[in-house]
């Protein structure tokens, strides 16, 4: 059986990947005049967004709580040119 894995955080964002932060608006499915809200955080690859715009759809296609709005922030931690192999190190007393 062979497992599916996912790429680890690094692994992801040396290849551009960034943590887009979604903060989703809805509104109650038995009481429409009410808002809540629901955080969403996945690795994302801007400008296109894939991850969040794929999970909005199961949203509308799932969840009964018609979505109201979306707020996003998007950040790279980490980019290809800031990482660097380190083949050795050394040990002082």
């Amino acid at each position: 059986m062979k497992a599916e894995t996912r790429p680890k955080e690094v692994e992801l964002m040396l290849k551009g990947y960034g943590l887009t932060t979604a903060q989703i608006f809805y509104r109650m499915p038995d009481y429409r005049n009410v808002l809540n809200t629901f955080i969403w955080q996945e690795y994302d690859l801007a400008p296109d967004y894939p991850e969040l715009f794929r999970f909005i759809e199961f949203w509308q296609e799932k969840i009964e709580g018609p979505l109201h709005s979306v707020v996003f922030t998007h950040r790279k931690l980490i980019a290809p040119g800031e990482w660097q192999n380190v083949v050795g190190e050394f040990h002082l007393h």
